[in-house]
């Protein structure tokens, strides 16, 4: 299937929910095959977290509308993978 295959999001949440919630709900949509969520940064009333997701034709608005639910903010959509297969990003001379 084609479609949005991995979406790597930076978010900030507040503490409450867990992490462990925001994984947990976002696993449960459809076509989601896995969810990574790294602990960037916290402070006293946030936390900065980055999310990938893997799966087969992601609905970015459905993920979207979990995160927001929860409580969190997009703040930027840092990798997004698209297509028949995942094309894993190469280093070059410039990097």
């Amino acid at each position: 299937m084609k479609g949005l295959r991995r979406l790597v999001l930076d978010v900030l949440k507040p503490h409450e929910p867990k992490t462990i919630v925001f994984a947990l709900k976002l696993s449960e949509l459809e076509n989601v095959d896995g969810v990574n969520i790294h602990l960037s940064e916290i402070d006293q009333a946030t936390e900065n977290i980055k999310i990938t997701i893997l799966g087969d034709n992601l609905d970015y608005e459905q993920i979207k509308a979990v995160i927001e639910d929860l409580g969190g903010v997009i703040h930027s959509v840092d990798e997004v993978v698209a297509g028949k297969i995942i094309v894993e990003s190469v280093k070059t001379e410039q990097d």
